[in-house]
């Protein structure tokens, strides 16, 4: 009688634990990580890679490149580690070519991920570009495009820039991969907002972030019931006009309408956290926003799920190793350079990512 009852028992937890790794597997990690300036080592004339170049200011060596690399893919891999799984969508900012992503995805601890790219040359001043790194067994892509920066015609965004100060500009495409996680259609834009460098673009930020919701408004009147997942490095916080005006994203859940997007940094940035750290203030420029759809999905669907004990809908991945330990940037990120002087860091920001599951 004992032992069937502990036959029984067994069968119960068993049963149990499986149920528990099948809800598990339903979950997909999707995030995005700036990686501040992935540069090869070779001249490129249509780049302005001068500075990281073997002879350039900052003496970029095959060496420290390398060095990179592992610090990169080091990263991801113990993002990979703490979720028990690999990213199923991981968008990228500041990388210079498809080269450099190939050396990251070839790095000993991303091998296992079998990453697939999307990646589009862009015409950036700087000669940096975003990308879409993704798990072919969980995601099937449809349809990718590389949507350039636009000026608008009407007055509803002023701008600063002169018409050949406009004819001038360059800066990053946004990237929109549209595809299948287990059966169901989502949208990823990628996307690597316009410079605060000498506090201007508060004007192109917002443009980019209404063409931005423009081409997902058409692709959510389109595809009904398409689930859409805004990411990048915004230059801005949630609470700037960039993302709450023109790209819709509310942060309280309750305010999100149709044709809305859920911004979960927003509270997170009330709360004090952040993803980068600039003459002691602590911003999230670092985002995953959400449509309707994707946050308030039926059962039995892919919805937004909250992550860890305090209830947040987002997650910026902040571990000692990457985090600046002593001197004047104690508690910053730590990254590549400081002052001009290479010191082996990782990045000036931290990645970030929601989790999606049933």
């Amino acid at each position: 009688m004992r032992k069937t009852l502990t036959l029984l028992l067994s069968l119960v937890l068993l049963s149990g634990l499986q149920a528990y790794a099948q809800k598990a597997q339903q979950n997909y990690v999707i995030g995005f990580y700036n990686l501040e300036n992935l540069f090869d080592i070779y001249d490129d004339p249509a780049k302005n890679d001068e500075q990281f170049l073997p002879e350039g200011s900052n003496k970029w060596t095959a060496e420290k490149y390398n060095h990179k690399l592992r610090n990169m893919a080091h990263v991801i891999s113990e993002m990979a580690k703490s979720n028990g799984r690999w990213h199923t969508i991981l968008g990228i900012s500041e990388i210079e070519n498809r080269l450099v992503i190939e050396d990251l995805l070839d790095q000993e601890e991303l091998r296992g991920a079998n990453y697939q790219i999307v990646h589009y040359d862009g015409p950036d001043r700087r000669g940096v570009d975003v990308a879409l790194l993704y798990n072919p067994r969980q995601f099937k892509v449809l349809e990718t495009e590389s949507i350039p920066f636009t000026f608008f015609k009407d007055d509803a965004i002023k701008y600063t820039l002169s018409e050949k100060e406009k004819d001038y500009f360059r800066t990053r495409d946004v990237l929109m991969v549209r595809g299948t996680i287990d059966g169901e259609m989502f949208a990823f834009y990628v996307t690597h907002l316009p410079s605060r460098v000498g506090g201007k673009g508060g004007d192109l930020r917002s443009s980019g972030a209404r063409l931005i919701y423009m081409h997902a408004l058409d692709l959510m009147r389109k595809y009904r019931g398409i689930k859409i997942v805004v990411m990048g490095d915004m230059n801005d916080n949630p609470t700037d006009n960039s993302m709450y005006v023109w790209l819709h994203g509310k942060g309280d859940p309750s305010e999100v309408k149709r044709f809305d997007f859920f911004n979960p940094y927003t509270s997170m940035l009330k709360d004090g956290y952040g993803s980068l750290c600039y003459q002691g203030e602590w911003s999230i420029y670092d985002q995953e926003l959400v449509n309707y759809e994707l946050l308030n999905a039926p059962a039995g669907s892919l919805k937004l799920q909250p992550i860890g004990r305090n209830g947040y809908y987002g997650y910026i991945f902040k571990r000692p190793f990457m985090t600046t330990q002593k001197g004047q940037y104690k508690g910053y990120p730590f990254r590549t350079f400081s002052g001009g002087a290479f010191i082996g860091g990782y990045s000036d920001h931290y990645p970030t990512f929601i989790v999606v599951g049933k």
